[in-house]
């Protein structure tokens, strides 16, 4: 069956890029200077379509988390295979990113080649940040240097206990603790980095080189792991007492939550890049929205991230202790079921088409002003 998804990275990258130049798309290359598996290049690749002069433009990202880039990577193909240059609303174009974090995507990692979570990384290294105390307090559990079945019970209990101890919203703190980000503990969960990645190096110069006479500008950034099996929940970067959190909601549609405190199935976190986009284009109105799609309960995701990240501090990923835990977390973030493909694809090009839909009436509002 030809489907867009792929079994690996090197595939999706074969297929977008095929897709992007029979789409007539305009297509570049960004080379990460690390090997993939059995040393095959690493790329964050681009593609254009429709005018360079465009005004109102719709960027999609996949791969922020590496091996949640399955379904950006997908729903960017399927777009490209359905929708021609020609076929766009005049005066728009379309800017799609490929593997921001080629890296993670091809070695099944969430983290790049630095176990730096390119979404707690578009922080001010200039200036101190808080620390995450809770974190502190959980770090030794959340990556214990065996991983024995005996460690893993014994860890598991502790974190445990401390969830129940933080009271009726346990479950709500201990996540926020461990997601929202921290920059003390380099082989830790969520670790925000010490200074600026390659991937938001190279996201920052092709936003800002292709998007520089943008007024209006949706960016659409493709995830995995959180919320109910299949559903893609729509996550706005804005604050919800804003305008730019209304003005987004008014097209991606009602489901659509603030990244900030709002009940979505993410914590607040620290760092992220759909806060970061709007300040690198200060001319443009620009509204970001992550597309987060369940696979797995919680609990099963946090343990297959815990196994990762004990795997490249203390293990060996080329084992087969090490392949079986690869195949866990792959599976934490990406089903080969077709129904699964199927609901997180239709989520995803709906999202691209309402985006699509709000650009052109921004155009025709531009022409009769």
């Amino acid at each position: 069956m030809d489907t867009s998804f792929s079994d690996d990275y090197g595939q999706a990258r074969t297929k977008f890029l095929d897709t992007a130049r029979s789409a007539g798309a305009v297509t570049s290359s960004f080379k990460l200077d690390q090997p993939g598996p059995k040393g095959s290049e690493l790329s964050t690749d681009v593609a254009w379509l429709g005018p360079r002069t465009a005004k109102a433009v719709m960027v999609t990202i996949s791969a922020t988390h590496g091996v949640e880039g399955f379904f950006g990577s997908a729903t960017q193909t399927e777009w490209l295979r359905r929708a021609k240059s020609a076929a766009l609303p005049e005066g728009v174009a379309v800017l799609h990113v490929h593997a921001l974090n080629p890296y993670g995507f091809a070695w099944l990692r969430r983290t790049n080649e630095t176990n730096v979570d390119i979404n707690r990384n578009w922080v001010d290294f200039s200036q101190a940040r808080s620390p995450n105390t809770r974190y502190d307090e959980l770090s030794a559990d959340l990556c214990p240097s065996d991983w024995s079945q005996t460690t893993q019970a014994q860890t598991g209990a502790r974190i445990t206990a401390w969830i129940k101890a933080q009271g009726p919203n346990g479950q709500a703190i201990y996540q926020q603790a461990v997601s929202g980000g921290q920059w003390n503990h380099p082989q830790g969960l969520f670790y925000g980095g010490k200074d600026i990645s390659w991937s938001r190096r190279t996201l920052t110069e092709i936003l800002t080189s292709n998007l520089d006479v943008a007024r209006r500008v949706c960016v659409l950034d493709f995830h995995t792991g959180l919320g109910p099996y299949g559903y893609a929940e729509p996550i706005i970067g804005f604050r919800r007492d804003t305008p730019e959190f209304a003005r987004t909601r008014s097209w991606i549609g009602a489901g659509g939550k603030s990244l900030h405190g709002d009940g979505s199935v993410s914590a607040a976190i620290t760092g992220d890049s759909l806060t970061a986009i709007p300040t690198l284009l200060p001319n443009a109105a620009v509204d970001t929205v992550a597309l987060e799609c369940g696979i797995k309960p919680l609990n099963a995701v946090a343990l297959a991230l815990r196994a990762d990240a004990w795997l490249h501090a203390f293990g060996d990923p080329r084992s087969p202790e090490g392949q079986h835990i690869k195949g866990e977390l792959r599976g934490a973030f990406h089903s080969d079921d077709l129904l699964w493909q199927g609901m997180a694809l239709g989520q995803g090009l709906a999202a691209c088409q309402a985006a699509l839909a709000e650009l052109r009436q921004a155009v025709a509002n531009e022409g009769r002003g």
